[in-house]
């Protein structure tokens, strides 16, 4: 096909644009979030799926939210027993491993991905492990765990049934609570079909893309991993300090299968998910899966405190990842973001994230929490990190749905500060930050100022016929008109005035 055929047909919207970043490059290679963007508003098919799942998820958590009458009061008492947290987390950390070791956990520390992902490695080959099973986690994604699991001739299987779909797709997760949103069942059919066969039970011939039939499929492909399998990873969505107890929330089941069926049980847990005690559950388990599913609770809420001879896992694991997190409780602004649950109700009512998708922000973290997290964890000097912030209408909608009440506008606009303060250190100028010092030098000065506008006046005829401007300007006429050049400035304008009045003054 010519190019221009080809072009015409990506221009009237039949051939489509996909944003897939594959998994075993993590998102290595994605462009930075306005090209990423522009590639995803192509894709037809990825902004109707994402349409249909998040006005479908929204509708469902303003029912279940609009049941509790004290909502307002649970989510400041969430906010608040978060924010004691951060501000002792030294002490309930030690609390915490104190607990899980007496209770018979090993308790391992890692300052960043590379250190967790050995500590994790070393004990799935300590027991000649070349398959692990896994439940849904962020922090092992976050760490890129299945790579590193890879790399070293151990097969990582994913038992979260969107966890599968994706992994099974070569695709990585464009969501917290729904990780394959990005694919309708059509879709999801034909990945079973095409790959379940070639790493275990394979799918019915007969499959077809009803829900009922999609799960079972699952259901007995996973089976197998469950049954043979003796190393575990999991997350956790809750840390009890006061008890060394872990918590994880979910709805299919495969997570209790996975924390109880192994010999070897190894949790990977982000240092911000310690609650000071058992008591505090009472909260969050009520906002979290009201944010999350819409449902009154989860049906599957598995605890476990270290080991319990003869039932369950006999060795117990938990690394406690930093990863970033104590640069972020370091920022004054920005450390309310530690809060977050990962209930995906900031992504659920996002206008930008319901356009673009997950994929468009290159990182496991996406929406608007991914848009403050992320340059938070890892500072502003890499391109994509700086560009999240922006990512946003400012519309506040993300704050009104946050359960934990994370003012995430904020946050965005105090690291959009950050990003630009980055690029003022630049040794080699950006065309912005010579614009913008440009701008600075010419509004300094009242008479610079003057006869900038009255050089623009003139200009004026000629500006009435330009449709776009080039280079970084194009941004805003591309989607704007040029406004006309007044004819005077208010300068001007008003300076004639005061004439007109001392003279009319003059004639009285």
């Amino acid at each position: 096909m010519s190019r221009p055929a080809r072009h015409d047909r990506r221009r009237r919207g039949t051939e489509p644009v996909r944003l897939h970043p594959k998994p075993d490059q993590a998102f290595l290679g994605m462009p930075a979030f306005p090209d990423a963007a522009r590639v995803a508003l192509g894709d037809q098919q990825l902004r109707a799926n994402l349409r249909h799942a998040t006005h479908t998820i929204r509708a469902k958590r303003l029912n279940a939210v609009g049941e509790m009458p004290d909502w307002q009061d649970l989510r400041m008492a969430a906010a608040g027993i978060k924010d004691e947290t951060l501000a002792h987390l030294d002490d309930y950390l030690v609390q915490f491993e104190q607990a899980a070791t007496a209770a018979g956990a090993t308790v391992h520390w890692a300052v960043d991905a590379e250190e967790a992902c050995r500590i994790g490695v070393e004990i799935a080959q300590r027991h000649r492990a070349r398959d692990v099973i896994k439940v849904k986690s962020m922090a092992t994604q976050e760490i890129g765990l299945n790579e590193a699991l890879e790399a070293h001739g151990i097969h990582a299987w994913e038992t979260d049934l969107a966890e599968l779909i994706v992994q099974l797709g070569g695709d990585t997760p464009s969501h917290f609570l729904v990780p394959a949103i990005h694919r309708n069942r059509d879709e999801i059919r034909d990945i079973f079909t095409e790959r379940m066969g070639q790493v275990g039970r394979a799918a019915p011939d007969d499959l077809t893309s009803e829900p009922r039939r999609l799960a079972e499929a699952a259901r007995l492909h996973l089976r197998e991993k469950f049954l043979s399998t003796t190393v575990a990873f999991s997350g956790a969505n809750f840390a009890i300090a006061e008890t060394g107890t872990l918590v994880v929330v979910e709805s299919e089941g495969n997570g209790r299968m996975c924390l109880t069926l192994p010999d070897v049980l190894v949790s990977v847990v982000g240092i911000e998910k310690l609650l000071p005690s058992f008591a505090d559950l009472e909260v969050f388990l009520q906002v979290l899966p009201r944010s999350s599913t819409a449902e009154r609770m989860n049906p599957y809420t598995t605890m476990w405190t270290g080991v319990s001879p003869g039932d369950g896992p006999q060795e117990v694991h938990v690394i406690l990842i930093d990863n970033g997190r104590t640069r972020a409780l370091a920022d004054e602004v920005g450390r309310q973001a530690l809060r977050c649950i990962r209930c995906s109700a900031c992504l659920n009512v996002c206008p930008v994230y319901e356009r673009v998708g997950g994929h468009a922000y290159g990182s496991v973290y996406p929406g608007p929490i991914g848009a403050i997290l992320n340059p938070l964890l890892h500072g502003v000097t890499d391109e994509h990190d700086a560009q999240l912030p922006f990512a946003s209408s400012l519309c506040g909608a993300c704050y009104e749905a946050c359960p934990v009440a994370i003012d995430i506008p904020s946050v965005l606009i105090d690291q959009r500060a950050a990003a630009v303060r980055e690029k003022a250190h630049h040794r080699v100028p950006t065309a912005e930050s010579v614009a913008m010092k440009a701008a600075a030098w010419t509004f300094g000065d009242a008479k610079r100022l003057a006869r900038a506008q009255k050089t623009a006046s003139l200009g004026r005829g000629v500006a009435r016929h330009v449709g776009w401007l080039p280079g970084m300007l194009g941004g805003w006429t591309s989607s704007r008109d040029l406004p006309e050049v007044p004819r005077q400035s208010f300068r001007a304008w008003w300076s004639q005035r005061e004439d007109t009045a001392t003279v009319k003054a003059l004639e009285e």
